[in-house]
């Protein structure tokens, strides 16, 4: 675990991590989000989960093919948002990558936009709505 002055932000070889405020961006640097890699993302966002992270916005923009396993640490990451009143949104989906959420008919599961600033207006839309419904 990294202490609060270095988790700000951190590169691994696969993932870059930001903390953004009100939520938090986690950068695909891969080429293909497959077993050699999905883990470590898992434990990402588990950890960032175990830290308070409610919203977090996945970019694979730079990500050209993701098998099951890439899409099992998505589907972890949507579940570990939801437990805690957040929302997942993954952004910059390459095409392969569409058509495998396609084909795996997960795109009413995930949030999906095409840009990471419509992915971030998305996550404020969302936060506004459950301070409107709390406040009801």
């Amino acid at each position: 675990m990294l202490p609060d002055y270095l988790w700000r932000e951190h590169r691994h070889m696969n993932f870059t991590i930001e903390d953004k405020g009100r939520y938090t961006l986690v950068t695909s640097n891969v080429d293909k989000l497959d077993t050699t890699c999905a883990p470590e993302l898992k434990s990402e966002l588990v950890y960032l989960n175990k830290t308070g992270v409610r919203n977090v916005v996945m970019d694979l923009a730079a990500t050209r093919y993701c098998d099951s396993s890439g899409l099992s640490a998505l589907l972890v990451a949507n579940r570990l948002c939801k437990s805690v009143n957040g929302t997942l949104v993954v952004c910059g989906l390459q095409e392969p990558v569409q058509k495998l959420v396609q084909i795996s008919q997960l795109e009413s599961v995930l949030s999906i936009t095409p840009t990471s600033s419509e992915a971030v207006d998305l996550i404020y839309m969302e936060e506004i709505e459950k301070d409107v419904n709390k406040d009801q």
